[in-house]
């Protein structure tokens, strides 16, 4: 082969071999080379033999700390598994289990909820769904009523905070989840559900039979008084509240707002960064809306800032409106507007929850709803199970708690009991004379329903059934919308604020 011209800094006696080793390389000839590469091919073949026939079919694994909890939990599982006389069903085990550890937490507020479950779940807080309208949770073993929405199904039937809820459609619910209650309670627009309520104060639980509708998630409801009071009401705490809320007040301040009442009767919660947001709206920024307390008892503290949104602020007097509905979120919003902003609450007193729980999504589209923190007011007070009393506290008339009489049935001379003692107590309110209130359906409250049935245009023969019961219970809610005693006297205290 012929050779290149010489590099001149080479030494000049150097011949190609000391070149290549001097730039790292070794010359071997080709046969010892060859049995080194077969030596080394074979040595490797032989350890590979020997651990597979030390392992057998024995793979490598990387080391994951042993879970001593989880034996019992393996072992329960495998006994299942080999010995049950039937197939399981492997996927409903599993979250039977995890059901039942976070059942174990004694918290109402902490639940398991399937892929099906979180999506009907998902749907309360940002669209619409399908069912009665009421916001439940689990207390005492009992599925309890927290609030029925604003003009939902649930409200039309005389649904009340602090109802228990004892059966659904004949068959009691006692003891089993708010999450698998709401499962048995939503269904298909147009079909009915028939609930047993068990409410304070009455002597024996009853039935109300209510046909399930779309649920509008619409949350925020305002009026003008003659007077420029105006009155705004919000029903839950959803994605869009703060942006309906603060839409309305604009077209508020537009028309000539003097004073406001925020009523929050009713309102069982929903998001907190909602919540946090509207109080923006009526606090300083800089003051403490709320404080949020981990297990370790670590506090964060959240506080009023306008510049997330476009600093808007509410700067007409205000009083707010809470009662025994008004939870969660509804109770961090009255809480701070009264510690850090000194406006009055009225009504009766709050729910009482004061936790904080977040969702995680798992893998499978299934969701974890856990409580990891508690919340405190502004003062540090923690209201959970206690509620908080409002600085006026103004009853509802009684009527405006009693159990609506069920349309379906037939009320007439000579019954006796609950059902006609509200009858005659409403017909009382709206000014018709019914004797003696008593729970006896005698000729007076006989004379009573002939007069409403005149005045309302219905069939006159003295019973209280169908129309004529649609008709009094309407003409009911007429009756407290235009004398709610708790809302006049809010407005009577901004007016006070305006002199």
């Amino acid at each position: 082969m012929e050779e290149g011209p010489m590099n001149p800094n080479e030494p000049k006696n150097e011949n190609k071999d000391e070149k290549n080793a001097r730039k790292g390389f070794v010359k071997m000839k080709t046969f010892p080379f060859v049995m080194l590469l077969f030596g080394c091919i074979f040595a490797t073949a032989l350890v590979t033999a020997l651990v597979m026939s030390v392992g057998g079919d024995k793979q490598v694994k990387v080391a994951i700390p042993e879970r001593k909890e989880f034996t019992k939990l393996y072992d329960v599982y495998d006994e299942i598994q080999k010995k049950y006389f039937k197939k399981v069903d492997t996927d409903k085990m599993m979250e039977g289990a995890i059901t039942g550890m976070v059942g174990s937490l004694g918290d109402p507020y902490s639940s398991f909820m399937t892929k099906k479950e979180a999506e009907d779940f998902d749907s309360t807080i940002s669209s619409s769904f399908s069912g009665i309208g009421v916001e439940i949770q689990e207390k005492d073993s009992y599925i309890t009523v927290v609030s029925p929405i604003k003009n939902s199904p649930a409200e039309a039937a005389g649904l009340r905070p602090n109802d228990k809820i004892v059966e659904v459609d004949g068959k009691s619910i006692k003891g089993i989840s708010s999450t698998e209650a709401t499962t048995k309670i939503r269904g298909k627009k147009g079909t009915s559900v028939t609930l047993t309520i068990s409410r304070p104060g009455t002597d024996k639980p009853f039935d109300v039979k209510i046909m399930r509708d779309e649920i509008p998630i619409e949350t925020v409801y305002s009026e003008m008084g003659a007077d420029k009071i105006a009155t705004v009401q919000i029903t839950t705490f959803s994605e869009k509240t703060y942006s309906e809320l603060e839409k309305a007040l604009k077209d508020l301040d537009a028309k000539g707002m003097k004073g406001l009442v925020i009523d929050l009767r009713g309102n069982p919660g929903g998001l907190l960064d909602q919540a946090v947001d509207i109080a923006s709206l009526f606090l300083p920024d800089g003051k403490v809306i709320v404080q949020e307390q981990t297990r370790d008892g670590a506090k964060q503290t959240i506080k009023a800032d306008s510049s997330a949104h476009d600093g808007y602020k509410v700067k007409v007097p205000v009083t707010m409106l809470i009662d025994e509905g008004s939870a969660s979120a509804s109770e961090i919003l009255a809480a701070a507007a009264r510690e850090s902003g000194g406006i009055k609450l009225v009504g009766a007193k709050s729910f009482g929850k004061g936790t904080v729980q977040t969702a995680a999504p798992l893998s499978d589209g299934s969701l974890l709803k856990l409580t990891v923190a508690k919340w405190l007011t502004p003062d540090g007070e923690w209201i959970h199970e206690k509620g908080i009393k409002p600085d006026v506290a103004v009853a509802l008339p009684a009527y405006a708690t009693m159990a609506v009489p069920n349309s379906s049935k037939v009320y007439k001379e000579g019954n006796f009991g609950d059902d006609v003692k509200t009858i005659e107590t409403m017909l009382s309110a709206l000014k018709y004379n019914v004797g003696k209130v008593d729970g006896l359906f005698d000729t007076n409250t006989t004379a009573a329903v002939k007069a409403f049935q005149t005045a309302s245009k219905l069939k006159v023969d003295g019973i209280m059934t169908g129309a004529t019961t649609e008709a009094l219970i309407t003409a009911i809610k007429k009756e407290l919308q235009a004398n709610d005693p708790q809302a006049k006297k809010a407005v009577e205290l901004v007016k006070q604020q305006l002199k």
